[in-house]
Order: structure tokens, then sequence, then C-alpha cells
């Protein structure tokens, strides 16, 4: 991709700087996995410089450089691309906050999905959603926000983040460690069919 080409596609957008980052700024709260310049380039009409410039200035604006205070979140480059972390030393607060405010009950596909995790650990989005042969991004979410689940490390060639569960997984099952699971992982390799007719029926 190159900057004519990003041009081209969307003449219509303004390539102000205070335009570009608000831009930049709505798509990287939605992003659940660090974008790349150039995926983030495409997502929002503008060179790819023009929107490095951009991204470095939004993460220096957060970090309180730029003479504002500093944010409860930055912007942090990780695997070769960017997202929107809360900062490290909010993590509890964000953690118990979510926690009291979720529901007591997770629903069926969110069930299905902590366990394909579970068992194939650490593990990523897409490979989970096919295991299960369907997008799972606001289920991985919700465990996420239970605290069952946690980004174990981003895979520094494709940036997908991989996901293990928690302590607090253990805790809900009153076990010690996964050790104790009943021992049917070997029937992943076969498709989430198999899979859900033994956990979850």
């Amino acid at each position: 991709m190159t900057d004519e080409t990003t041009e081209t596609e969307a003449p219509q957008r303004s390539q102000e700087p205070a335009d570009v980052a608000r831009r930049l700024e709505a798509i990287l709260l939605i992003v659940d996995e660090p974008q790349s310049l150039v995926a983030l380039a495409t997502a929002v009409g503008s060179p790819v410089p023009a929107v490095r410039r951009a991204v470095e200035q939004l993460a220096a604006d957060y970090d309180g450089r730029t003479g504002g205070p500093q944010r409860g979140f930055e912007l942090r480059e990780v695997g070769g691309g960017w997202r929107l972390y809360v900062r490290e030393e909010h993590d509890d607060l964000v953690a118990e906050f979510v926690n009291g405010q979720a529901p007591s009950r997770l629903s069926q596909a969110a069930l299905e999905t902590l366990a394909v995790i579970a068992y194939k650990q650490p593990v990523s989005r897409s490979q989970v959603a096919s295991i299960r042969a369907v997008n799972v991004d606001s289920v991985v979410r919700t465990l996420l926000a239970r605290g069952l689940i946690t980004e174990a490390f981003t895979d520094p060639e494709t940036g997908a983040i991989n996901y293990r569960t928690t302590d607090a997984l253990l805790g809900h099952l009153g076990i010690n460690s996964l050790d104790e699971l009943p021992p049917i992982s070997p029937l992943l390799d076969g498709g989430s069919a198999g899979f859900e007719g033994e956990v979850l029926r």
C-alpha cells in the first residue's frame, strides 16, 4: 500500500492532523488486537506518514508529554501494531469494577469459548473461532472483563493476541490446576462438534 493509493481511496476525507487523529481514536477505541500503521491508514483513509505522526502525537498526549494530564489509558505499540490499553496501575481498579458490574451467569456461547481456551491455551481468537465456527470477538471481551481469561502473549509475526485462563477460573471450578480438567483435549483435534458434545451437553 502506498500513500498515493490511500489518498485515492478516500479523497473526501480531511487530511488535517486533528481530523486524522480523531478518526484514529474512533478506530482504536473498538479494536481488540494491535493494528499496523498500514491497517490504520486504510481504515481512516489517510497516508501512512500522516497516520504515523498522528499515532505518535496521540501516544504523547495520553502520556501527558504535551502539557496535558496523563490519561488512565495509553496507546501502546505491541507486536508491530498499535492498540489502547488501560495503564498497568489501574488494572486492579478496572477488574474490580467490571467484575462488580458483570452478570452472575455466563451465556452458552461464553461457556463454550471458555472451554476451548481452557483446553487449547495459549490460543488466539482466530483459532477459537475456527474451532467453534463462529465469531468470538464479543465473547472473548466478556471473558476478559470477567477475569476468567487474560492475554498470555502477542505473536511477534502476526500480532495476534493469545489467551489463557486465570486462577479465577480455577476458583470458580473448584480445582487447583488445569490438570484436574477431564482429559478430553485430544478430541479438539477432530473439531468443535465432538468437543461440545463431550463437554457442554
